[in-house]
């Protein structure tokens, strides 16, 4: 199957989305985020049909839009948790308009499929190259912030108290999940976002107890789901989609059975992070 050049696009691109989106998912799992996640995929639903709208590249604008809509969100700071009726009602409210823009270009209807669906197997050399440039200042980005976030989400009052901005790594964080949505809508479409970004950190969570292990195997998990289920759709001629989702959600059932079972990973994580803090 690596004959092909449009098989070669599917797996560097799967390579490149996978990895990000373990990474950042492990981080919007511990932080009880995963529904605003969501919301932002349908934001860059909308962003991507006003983009084709407009005759620009559907992928920039699920990233403006997804990353303005990731800026308001954290503006709301710890209270998001709080705040899941209005957040479906902007869910809502964004498809709604997405499918108001394709009422007046209707010629797009398979494009608006693919960005709700994925298409792996249409991603060219030029998105493969925008994806690895995305996916860099992802990392980059988190990484930057990785330690202080990391003791916000897990004690944010000590962490407040100690001078550590709830709002502003708030804002940070969705920014670059933000970017992340945008990146997995590539593969998998704006309605199966959670497939890459919170099936393999949700089974991580539950198969490890520290950071840097909990990282590297949702990671790890993301990309050999990606591809087995590229090379299963070509195999069957199924929707790669339909196999990613089928194999994520196989990974997460198996760690969720009750003899795999681990308590007290947060109480480890936090007491990990509150020993390293400065008094």
């Amino acid at each position: 199957m690596f004959e092909y050049d449009f098989m070669q696009n599917a797996f560097a691109a799967a390579t490149v989305v996978a990895i990000v989106a373990g990474v950042v998912g492990y981080f919007l799992v511990l932080r009880g985020q995963t529904f605003a996640g969501h919301a932002l995929a349908h934001v860059g639903f909308t962003g991507a049909t006003g983009a084709v709208l407009c005759g620009i590249a559907p992928l920039w604008g699920l990233v403006l839009m997804t990353m303005a809509a990731g800026i308001g969100m954290g503006c709301m700071g710890e209270r998001l948790a709080q705040r899941d009726v209005a957040i479906g009602l902007v869910l809502a409210f964004s498809l709604g308009l997405g499918l108001l823009f394709l009422h007046f270009y209707t010629a797009f209807a398979t494009q608006a499929t693919a960005l709700l669906f994925g298409n792996v197997l249409a991603v060219d050399a030029w998105t493969v190259w925008t994806l690895l440039v995305l996916g860099l200042l992802s990392l980059a980005a988190l990484a930057v912030i990785s330690r202080p976030l990391l003791f916000a989400s897990l004690q944010p009052e000590l962490a407040e108290a100690k001078g550590v901005s709830l709002r502003l790594y708030a804002v940070l964080f969705l920014t670059i999940v933000a970017l992340t949505t945008a990146e997995c809508a590539q593969i998998v479409g704006v309605l199966l976002v959670f497939t890459l970004m919170v099936g393999p950190a949700a089974a991580a969570h539950r198969l490890t107890s520290g950071v840097g292990a909990g990282i590297m195997l949702s990671a790890g998990l993301a990309l050999l789901e990606a591809w087995l289920g590229i090379t299963l759709a070509f195999c069957t001629d199924w929707p790669s989609s339909f196999w990613i989702t089928a194999l994520s959600a196989a990974v997460y059932l198996f760690a969720a059975l009750p003899w795999r079972r681990r308590e007290g990973n947060s109480v480890s994580l936090l007491r990990r992070v509150t020993a390293n803090q400065p008094s």
